[in-house]
């Protein structure tokens, strides 16, 4: 029986020249205790040249018995003679074969695997290593095998090297904490090591951008890196680096046609052919390429070749190595420049099926299909802005030729609205000026609006972004240049008159704006425009004086924003100002001041920072009254000159300046009066106004409040102040130094 086995199976290879010394995976496996080690990758991973120099490194601290594995032992009498025989190879005095004389799978059990697992008592230690695993999938062999690792006695390892993802036992054996596991993604070299292997071939250092290119073309794959260096290794000047690394990549998809491509069956390799399309390989869009058995021959190719790496964000999706995407585009292409037409065709009708229009886009225009390609990002574009995805957007219209965006208005317009959305007014702007340009007719975008209506109101979005604040008849041209009938747009034209009457103090109208804006933003599911609407409604409100609806309104401004995602958006930011001002008139620093935190981060979402400088005003307006409140008085300063530098950037400032001019005022010294008793923000404002001659009905109706809630604020006032009448509380006012 052991006489059967070469001896040459019995012993490692020679090591290849320029052999990298890899410590950080020999520490790897000497610092493993497990009795079981996998090591698991693709062909030419480096497997073999590893083990060896392991198994080398061995030999003065213990046996190592080495065997290597092809189709021959395929069979369960064949595999154990194997490695009965590398470990007589090693310590002769083990069992030879089962006393009956003839290999069966019970004999194994019942005398060969006992005898084996209790003849190594007061043994040294012992390590077997099975190089090629991948060429067992005998049943009887398998199960033998699996039998023999979970059963190792105290000082017995086994090392298992083998092209294949390992099924059983490892899974259980990892339960038990029984094996230790390289994998292909340890295996790979790093830069570092993949720049000592070129230069040990190249007999210099290679330059960075030829390092760089080699590197991206074989991710670390050993056999990879060591195929292109020595072809390269053949160049000798620029040119001939260029023409060596095209050598080289062809070698490399030589080598992988040889050793993998040629070991599958006709129909793996046709799965493999008709799927290149494909960025990414999942089950859906390969069974509508590749028929019905697509899902299981994708798993099996994974397991099998490992050129087909997990994707992190979905383990059941996988992408090919890059050598493996070279290789298979060069023989789809062989195959003619049709071939590939229908399957990306296939693909993006799938796609688009499924909702998932990047994907569509980018097949429908590798398919030569634009005006499909056009369809899908006109079918698509509104529900993903509504929900905050403008760069989803961006990346469609980007994968579609320039002069066809150019040249269609509602594509122009649809570009205008991704870059409103993600805060680039200017660049809205310019898309506008095309929309202009194409003269658009009776064509409509989106839920159906004309493009002319649509653009215009684009460009009321677009001004209040850049700071510019519309009023009278250019409000009402610039947003209702015609009709708006339907939700979505009613919704963003209503936001974008209501920001406006914001920054005018018009508070009662832009509230009723707002209103329509909330209303009709809920009927189309349009989350970015209801979060904006919501949050601005805040603002009114907290301006007016009304503190419970202003609450409200921010609770629910921030509820949609956070079942739509878009707590970080720039959207959001009206709504936490508004908060923030709430906790300070409540006398809550310290949330207000994490409440901020967040305002700012949603404002650094828009892309310019120059993006809507009257928020960036309240903002710092708000800012300054934190510092104020904290007693920080450097800090308030320097919070009233960026919120003044902000309202400096607006078209019309004036009114403005004058709307934060109330709040700034109050921000410089700390009213605090008697007993630690601190006046809240509308308290202040009426206390100013106590000064002027108007009676407390004018007051409420200079701001926008109720003649009761003015007469709640000036009782407050006189109690905090100590005083009985309006003379006297502006009299202690002016003695504590608050006026």
């Amino acid at each position: 029986m052991t006489s059967s086995v070469p001896t040459f199976k019995l012993r490692p290879a020679d090591q290849p020249p320029h052999l990298l010394t890899r410590p950080r995976l020999l520490r790897r496996l000497d610092a493993s205790a497990e009795p079981v080690v996998v090591v698991s990758a693709p062909a030419g991973a480096g497997k073999t040249v590893l083990l060896t120099e392991w198994a080398r490194s061995l030999a003065p601290r213990g046996a190592c018995a080495w065997l290597s594995l092809d189709a021959y032992d395929n069979a369960p009498g064949r595999l154990w003679a194997g490695i009965l025989r590398a470990l007589q190879h090693v310590r002769p005095e083990l069992p030879d074969h089962p006393r009956s004389g003839e290999w069966t799978l019970d004999a194994w059990l019942q005398e060969s695997l006992p005898s084996l697992v209790t003849g190594r008592d007061g043994q040294g230690p012992l390590a077997l290593i099975l190089d090629g695993v991948e060429s067992i999938t005998d049943v009887d062999a398998v199960r033998g095998l699996s039998d023999f690792v979970t059963r190792l006695p105290r000082g017995f390892r086994v090392v298992l090297s083998t092209r294949h993802v390992p099924g059983g036992p490892v899974p259980t054996l990892r339960v038990r904490g029984a094996v230790a596991e390289l994998d292909q993604h340890d295996l790979a070299f790093t830069p570092e090591e993949a720049h000592a292997v070129l230069t040990d071939l190249l007999g210099s250092a290679p330059a960075p951008d030829t390092a760089s290119a080699l590197y991206e073309a074989t991710e670390g794959w050993a056999a990879g890196v060591c195929i292109m260096g020595r072809t390269l290794a053949r160049s000798s000047d620029d040119a001939d680096t260029k023409a060596g690394l095209a050598r080289g990549r062809r070698a490399v998809t030589e080598y992988l046609a040889a050793e993998v491509l040629h070991r599958l069956t006709t129909q793996q390799r046709r799965f493999l052919l008709r799927t290149s399309v494909l960025d990414e390989l999942s089950a859906g869009p390969c069974r509508a390429l590749a028929g019905d058995r697509a899902g299981v021959l994708l798993r099996e190719l994974a397991r099998t070749v490992q050129l087909l790496v997990p994707v992190a964000a979905d383990p059941s999706a996988y992408r090919r190595h890059r050598a493996l995407s070279a290789l298979l585009c060069d023989l789809l292409g062989a195959e003619g420049p049709e071939t590939a037409v229908p399957l990306h065709r296939s693909a993006a009708r799938w796609y688009s099926r499924h909702g998932e229009t990047t994907a569509a886009v980018r097949h429908w225009v590798r398919g030569g299909d634009e005006a499909a390609a056009v369809a899908a990002v006109l079918q698509g574009w509104e529900q993903a802005i509504s929900a905050g995805r403008s760069r989803e957007v961006a990346q469609w219209l980007e994968l579609l030729p320039p002069r066809t965006v150019a040249a269609d208005a509602r594509l122009c317009v649809v570009a205008a609205m991704a870059a409103l959305s993600r805060g680039a007014p200017e660049t809205a702007r310019r898309w506008l000026d095309v929309v202009r340009l194409r003269e658009p007719g009776a064509e409509t975008v989106g839920e159906g609006s004309t493009v002319s209506d649509a653009a215009a109101v684009a460009q009321a979005v677009a001004c209040w972004l850049q700071g510019e604040i519309l009023t009278g008849d250019r409000l009402a041209e610039t947003v209702f240049a015609g009709t708006v009938p339907l939700t979505s747009w009613r919704a963003l034209a209503c936001t974008a008159r209501g920001t406006a009457l914001l920054w005018t103090s018009r508070y009662e109208e832009a509230e009723a704006l707002l209103g329509e804006a909330t209303r009709d933003a809920h009927a189309a599911g349009h989350g970015l425009t209801l979060v904006r609407a919501l949050g601005l409604r805040a603002l009114c409100a907290l301006l007016a004086g009304r503190h419970e609806p202003a609450r409200m309104l921010s609770d629910e401004a921030l509820d949609a924003a956070g079942a739509a995602g878009l707590r970080q958006h720039f959207v959001a930011a009206p709504a936490y100002i508004g908060r923030a001002g709430l906790l300070l008139d409540e006398g809550r620093a310290d949330e207000a001041e994490r409440t901020l935190a967040d305002a700012e981060a949603a404002l650094a979402d828009s892309s310019g920072t120059g993006s809507e400088p009257q928020m960036h005003a309240w903002y710092h307006v708000t800012r300054a009254r934190l510092a104020t409140a904290q007693h920080d008085t450097a800090a308030a300063g320097e919070a009233r000159v960026a919120a003044e530098r902000a309202a400096a950037r607006c078209e019309s400032p004036g009114a403005l300046t004058k709307l934060l001019g109330r709040v700034v005022e109050d921000t410089v010294v700390p009213l605090v009066v008697s007993g630690s008793q601190e006046l809240s923000f509308g308290e202040r404002r009426v206390l100013h106004a106590l000064c002027g001659p108007l009676t407390l009905r004018e007051i409420a109706a200079e701001f926008y409040v109720s003649h009761n809630t003015v007469k709640t604020q000036v009782r407050a006032i006189f109690r905090k102040l100590g005083a009985h009448d309006r003379s006297a509380a502006v009299a202690r006012a002016r003695e504590w130094g608050m006026l």
